[in-house]
């Protein structure tokens, strides 16, 4: 399992900067700044996201069970909330209509409030 979160966190690591320096240098063109903000929302927050696999990773005093939950709702999260994230701010190039997934971004917001709130729980539960 240890080996999986490293290698999820370095491959949405790796992603977030090119999706970023994507924003950055190629959609700068076609985005306003408000929208080109957006989208570094999401990939800040993925960002974040791999970061949090890394530590999690090394989180010994964890059981499986625990590590594949927060694993799986940081992966859903990520991938509803930044992804959601990518499609409203690109809307404007893309015709994507937002509304068939309105209920992503907070969806995978709560999924990952979540995660961390199953990796706070379960610490303070553990006894010193």
């Amino acid at each position: 399992m240890e080996r999986r979160i490293v290698l999820t966190g370095a491959f949405i690591g790796m992603l977030a900067i090119v999706l970023g320096a994507f924003g950055a240098h190629l959609l700068k063109k076609y985005l306003s700044v408000e929208e080109l903000n957006t989208f570094e929302v999401g990939v800040r927050y993925q960002m974040y996201h791999a970061f949090f696999l890394f530590f999690l990773s090394t989180r010994k005093e964890l059981a499986e069970k625990t590590l594949k939950t927060i694993y799986n709702l940081v992966i859903a999260g990520v991938l509803l909330f930044s992804g959601s994230i990518y499609l409203l701010s690109t809307k404007s190039i893309t015709s994507f209509d937002f509304k068939i997934i309105v209920f992503a971004t907070p969806l995978g917001g709560l999924l990952l409030i979540i995660a961390w709130s199953v990796l706070f729980l379960t610490i303070l539960k553990r006894k010193s």
